[in-house]
């Protein structure tokens, strides 16, 4: 985030609507430019009057910052400050167009709401009080400059157009006042609703590829289910047979636990795939979490890694803490969390599983690794299916985790600095569904 401007704004739209913004600016200030150098055409090159030289050189600098924008919109760099000084400039060209057409009665103070306006479409709500901001600042130094004659009107100009009693200044200063704040405040709200929207949109449309994504997976994984675990239950059990003879030597007992930790993974794919495409409603009781917990990390701590080197370890509540869900999707989404720690770790390393009640109504359940870290590219995919940061990964564990946490309205964060281990936490209770989270 940029000066309290929100990244999708300063991100790829942003250059779009700067081109489209600074073409209409160079349409409107040439529009200007023929009507301020029509009469006479300038005196025959003596640049005329003093309100034509006044507003020549107003629109000279406003065609300078025009142009620098434009240079600046190839580079691509500080795109959003330039675009706000740009406003901050718009307005004191408007000023001086105020001052050329009448003074604080000018009609010309519409274009400081214009302003407020692109200042809304081009950096949010932030760009449409700083444009408001300018503006109002501008008005008011000419409107003093008025009321206590340091300005007077253009010496071309007749006196009579150019408002200078203290009862007009008072009222047109605060009419025009009040319609600078009310444009700004309209503009706000709009691009606030804006971005609201957009961002709900963002995240239907990225629901939807999600349930296509899932869709695809579902057909695949019915199809190839039953193909596959009958074979996988066929050589697990040859195995598991093969290896009770006691002629096989030392070797070969190896060779059939390998053969037989590789299809009890390959069973763990078939149904991590069933887990993430059945779409089952969670059938909600009260649940003991930190029972289901213990389970899980005793599970975890006698097969697997956690045998032989990774320690699986529960802290935090004892005692019994209901929390409401469907029992096996819970147990599901724990052990798909413990077992992705564990995956993640490196030998030596502890996974830390813990329960805590922070707040009335709320629980959280934490997984700790002290594995790699994610890095800025993985954590914006974190739970999507088949994304995964390892060689030997399938990326459809988390996916699971996080179809089970939309399903109950728990929300999920994540913790982590490259190179210093994650941690996910699931808030469950009070908490409210929301989009996965990475913070570093």
């Amino acid at each position: 985030m940029r000066l309290g401007i929100p990244e999708r704004l300063a991100g790829a739209s942003l250059p779009r609507r700067l081109i489209w913004l600074n073409l209409l600016r160079l349409g409107v200030l040439t529009c200007l430019l023929v009507m301020t150098g029509y009469p006479a055409t300038l005196a025959r090159f003596g640049l005329g009057t003093e309100s034509s030289r006044l507003a020549l050189g107003a629109l000279a600098a406003s065609f300078a910052g025009a142009g620098v924008l434009a240079s600046l919109l190839r580079k691509g760099r500080y795109l959003v400050e330039i675009a706000l000084a740009q406003l901050v400039l718009d307005q004191l060209i408007w000023t001086v167009f105020v001052y050329l057409t009448g003074g604080v009665g000018s009609a010309a103070t519409l274009f400081y709401g214009l302003t407020c306006l692109a200042g809304a479409i081009t950096a949010g709500v932030r760009g449409a009080w700083i444009a408001a901001g300018a503006a109002t600042a501008a008005y008011a130094t000419l409107t003093a400059a008025v009321a206590f004659r340091f300005i007077r009107g253009p010496s071309d100009q007749n006196e009579a157009f150019f408002t200078t009693r203290l009862d007009d200044i008072q009222y047109h200063f605060g009419v025009n006042l009040l319609g600078i704040v009310v444009v700004a405040l309209l503009a706000a709200y709009l691009a606030e609703r804006l971005r609201l929207t957009g961002g709900k949109l963002e995240e239907a449309e990225e629901r939807a590829l999600r349930a296509e994504r899932l869709a695809v997976l579902g057909r695949l994984a019915s199809g190839l289910a039953h193909e596959i675990r009958n074979p996988l239950g066929s050589i697990s059990g040859s195995i598991q047979l093969l290896a009770t003879n006691r002629l096989l030597g030392d070797e070969d007992r190896k060779l059939c636990l390998i053969i037989q930790r590789e299809t009890a993974r390959l069973n763990d794919l078939v149904a991590d795939m069933l887990d993430l495409t059945r779409g089952r409603r969670p059938e909600r009781i009260d649940v003991d979490l930190v029972a289901t917990v213990k389970d899980v990390v005793l599970l975890a701590s006698g097969s697997g890694r956690g045998v032989s080197d990774v320690i699986v370890q529960y802290s935090g509540v004892d005692g019994w803490l209901p929390v409401s869900a469907d029992p096996s999707q819970l147990r599901q989404l724990i052990w798909n969390l413990v077992r992705n720690a564990v995956q993640a770790s490196s030998p030596g390393d502890i996974v830390e599983v813990s329960v805590h009640q922070p707040a009335d109504g709320i629980v959280e359940l934490a997984v700790a690794d002290r594995g790699a870290g994610i890095d800025d590219e993985a954590a914006s995919k974190l739970f999507d299916p088949f994304f995964t940061t390892r060689s030997h990964g399938t990326g459809i564990g988390l996916a699971v985790v996080k179809r089970i946490a939309d399903e109950h309205g728990f929300a999920i964060d994540v913790k982590s600095q490259k190179g210093n281990g994650a941690t996910f936490i699931v808030r469950m209770g009070g908490a409210i569904a929301e989009p996965a989270t990475v913070d570093r």
